[in-house]
């Protein structure tokens, strides 16, 4: 399996300084700062890239999960929200909340919600973010 790559660079001190994160692939390079992370300034985060990542992973699981069995899903959709908190004498990511959709032909609800925990414990993300709490909204949609 090909390793995947990203880089960061930080200039300055951390309240008026500026990054910029680049990912491997190329298909994305974007600025950060101390205001897109603690507050609401343009730019990205660790915490969104994260968010992004864990999304794009749960999707790909479920939907790969779903496929093995016979059902195939049109459509999946999922929003992480990253939660960002003050812990102690520093912060931490301390709650994941990932909510879907999916349309999926020929799938009863109490099905698909198997496999939407399933997927969510299982996929890549998740696993690499274990000491974080991860919450699962899981609804089937027509």
């Amino acid at each position: 399996m090909p390793v995947r790559t990203a880089e960061a660079e930080w200039k300055g001190d951390l309240r008026e300084g500026s990054g910029r994160v680049k990912l491997g692939s190329g298909a994305y390079e974007g600025a950060y700062s101390f205001r897109s992370r603690m507050e609401d300034g343009p730019g990205t985060n660790p915490e969104e890239l994260i968010g992004a990542a864990h999304a794009g992973c749960f999707s790909m699981a479920l939907a790969a999960r779903l496929s093995a069995g016979g059902h195939a899903p049109t459509r999946i959709h999922t929003t992480a929200s990253v939660q960002f908190d003050k812990v102690g004498d520093g912060f931490a990511i301390t709650r994941i909340d990932l909510r879907t959709e999916a349309q999926v032909p020929g799938l009863d609800e109490a099905a698909f919600r198997q496999e939407a925990e399933t997927a969510k414990a299982t996929c890549p993300v998740s696993k690499a973010l274990a000491g974080t709490q991860i919450t699962l909204d899981a609804r089937l949609v027509g």
